[in-house]
């Protein structure tokens, strides 16, 4: 019995200790320490409007009658992802938005669940608020690739062209529980922000990605967006591109070849469904649009002007 009660003694010991060591860590990387105030979104360029969920931090500028599109950042980059086609747009006459979906960049981080009906909510209310008007056209890289396709099945009258680079297409949900992925995205923190040059062929020629992305990272609700969209945000490639497909909608997609983010082998499996004009990049991996600009931005104006 003896034996018994020390046996016991020490493994509530070394739980004990355990969980100091983990906490400790957890405590050391985590690197939500802000609240997103009125105050810190003043360190932002851009435009902030309340929306249902929150305020949402986005930029708006082109001919009050131009001719709108609509750039929808990926999965966790927010909308300086697309400083140089936005700029590009805006230049050649368009009427161009862009912002921060919830969760990243300087929008808020509603604690909600982070699902289609959110991501596509947000859009929608932001197309009323600012009051635009007629058809918008829709691009979107990566995840936002999968915004744009399941808004535009949702509200298919709203949306005149969709531009896909580099969609996402199948995403499974995490095997282990959501407690411990939350755990391991905040302990994982500074691998996130690091392996954010993985998206680009020649890393080296991108050496200040990693501190653009760093910012947001401060924000309390930044990892929770992260991993509910991962658990919460049903993603189903080939079913959701049927139902672009059925929409009737100019397609443009874009692909770089080298991309191992999303690996151009999945544009076959869109194309196979989904009928569109395809433009592979050569020499260019996720985001085609930053490693070849000139190409890339060239032929979305060219598509938006197609009759």
């Amino acid at each position: 019995m003896k034996i018994l009660k020390v046996s016991i003694i020490i493994v509530i010991f070394l739980v004990g200790a355990a969980s100091l060591i983990l906490y400790g860590f957890y405590k050391y990387n985590n690197k939500e320490k802000k609240t997103l105030t009125d105050t810190e979104r003043k360190k932002a360029t851009g435009s902030f409007i309340k929306l249902s969920q929150g305020i949402t931090h986005y930029q708006l500028e082109g001919p009050p009658n131009g001719e709108t599109i609509i750039l929808v950042h990926g999965f966790s980059v927010p909308y300086y992802i697309w400083d140089g086609t936005y700029e590009y747009l805006v230049n050649k006459g368009y009427k161009v938005l862009r912002y921060d979906t919830y969760g990243r960049g300087y929008s808020d981080r509603p604690h909600v669940v982070y699902n289609k009906e959110l991501y596509s909510n947000q859009l929608l209310e932001l197309i009323g608020q600012l009051k635009l008007q007629g058809k918008v056209n829709l691009a979107g890289v990566s995840f936002g690739g999968k915004i744009v396709t399941d808004f535009t099945c949702q509200h298919p009258d709203m949306v005149n062209k969709v531009i896909l680079i580099d969609p996402a297409y199948e995403q499974q949900k995490p095997k282990v529980p959501k407690y411990l992925a939350l755990y391991n995205e905040a302990v994982n923190s500074d691998e996130r922000a690091s392996n954010q040059v993985t998206d680009f062929k020649y890393p080296k020629q991108h050496p200040g990605w990693k501190k653009l992305y760093l910012p947001q990272m401060s924000y309390k609700g930044f990892r929770n967006a992260l991993i509910s969209t991962l658990y919460d945000y049903e993603q189903h490639g080939r079913q959701s591109n049927i139902c672009l497909n059925s929409a009737n909608k100019p397609v443009l997609l874009i692909w770089g070849k080298d991309d191992k983010t999303v690996p151009f082998t999945f544009s076959d499996s869109i194309r196979s469904v989904l009928k569109v004009d395809f433009f592979p990049v050569t020499d260019a991996a996720h985001l085609p649009f930053i490693e070849k600009p000139d190409t890339v931005n060239a032929k979305i104006v060219s598509f938006l002007k197609q009759g």
